[in-house]
Order: structure tokens, then sequence, then C-alpha cells
């Protein structure tokens, strides 16, 4: 049997938030944190709510934290975690219900970088061009896919996260400064140049530790204070 320990809150019912315990039956070899909870909610306890869709790591929906570290659930083998497997909503973001959390803010923040190619030459007859080594530059930074796991262990984005915009948002600035078909750098850069928005990182790293895709935020950040640096010389 496989021991949990959920966290719950339902704000309709006007009640603290608790942890629920729950025994869960090994279903299967390779048996994800995600189907722990896929069995709770349809054998033992259908209020239980979480986000999930592809359950293969790819959608980003199932983030939370497990046993105090920020991972994807439908990723998580529960075969060696320590039991009971604590499992909490991603911290400092509201929580709606349960292990479901408001990721307003971020997805604003995410928006404010205007994440999409911007161009002042006219549209060619066909795609905008790269060389394998212009798109390997993209390499480490596309691969994102705003779980938000990084972001919400990043202690910086708790203590400013008004202000601070994290570890994923950063990481996706930089891969549109990288993209050799962006003509923008220079005002990203501009809209980037803020004590807070960017200089708030102090290389803490637990972005790195946090990230689903072994990603390296850290090293994306530093690019960018990198440019800045290289434009005022």
């Amino acid at each position: 049997m496989i021991h949990l320990e959920i966290y719950r809150f339902d704000p309709e019912k006007g009640d603290k938030p608790s942890m629920q315990s729950y025994a869960v039956p090994v279903s299967k070899p390779g048996m994800k944190l995600l189907d722990a909870l896929n069995h709770i909610k349809w054998h033992l306890d259908g209020t239980l709510t979480y986000r999930r869709s592809c359950g293969e790591g790819v959608c980003g929906s199932d983030g939370m934290n497990i046993n105090g570290v920020n991972g994807l659930a439908c990723i998580t083998d529960v075969a060696g975690l320590k039991q009971p497997i604590k499992v909490r909503p991603l911290p400092s973001m509201n929580v709606i219900r349960d292990l479901v959390v408001d990721t307003t803010h971020f997805f604003d923040q995410y928006r404010s970088i205007k994440p999409w190619l911007k161009t002042e030459t006219p549209v060619p007859e066909h795609e905008r061009l790269q060389t394998p080594d212009e798109r390997a530059e993209l390499d480490g930074m596309y691969e994102c896919i705003l779980c938000a796991c990084c972001t919400t262990s990043c202690p910086s984005w708790w203590w400013n996260g008004d202000r601070f915009l994290g570890p994923a948002t950063l990481l996706q600035a930089d891969r549109w400064i990288k993209d050799s078909r962006d003509e923008a750098a220079g005002e990203r850069l501009d809209q980037l140049e803020d004590s807070f928005k960017l200089y708030r990182c102090h290389q803490i790293m637990n972005c790195m530790e946090a990230c689903p895709k072994s990603l390296n935020p850290t090293k994306a950040i530093d690019h960018i204070k990198r440019r800045l640096l290289t434009r005022k010389s």
C-alpha cells in the first residue's frame, strides 16, 4: 500500500486547511503519483481536486509540492518516495481548492514579456529561416512547459513576486532575446532593465532543482544580465 497525506481546502465550507490521509494499492509497476491521485479521486474520495491533462509531463498542469519539492505528479514515481507522501499545492500561490492554485499572476507575468516573434521587416514569402547553429541557441529554453514548478520554488519570487518576474518568465524572455528571427531584442532588454523584474534573482538555484525538464533558468537570467552589461559598455 502507498500512504499519502494530501492538503485539503474547500473555501466554500469555510474550514481551515488540513492534511488528509489516504492508502492506495500499488496498481502497476512504475506507478506515478498521478496514478495514486486518480485512484483516490475515482475510488475513494471524489471531492479531491487537482489539475491534470496529458499525463506525460508535457502540459505542465499537475505541478504540486511533493514531500517538500515541487514537481509534476504524472512523472514522479511513487517508488522511493518517503511515506507518507505529503502532497501540497505549489507554494506562494493562492489556493483555489485542494491542490489547485490560482496561476493568474504567473501567466500575467509571462504575457508581460510579449512571448511571440516581433519583427519590423516585411513578412517573407515563406518562413523566416535560421541556421542550425542559430536554432541550437534555443535549446534548453523552448522546452519549458510553464508548469510554474521553478518559479514557485524561488524565495526571491516568494518575497517579491509582485515585481520580480521569476525564473520561468525570465527563461522565456531570454528565449526570445536569443531568437535570431526576432528583431526586438533591444526593446525586450529595455523592458527587463529593472532592479526588481530581473535583478531580484540572487542565484539561489532552487529553480534548477525543481524543473522537471532539467532546464537552467539561472543561466538564462545571467545571459540577460550580461547582454545588458555589454550594451552599456
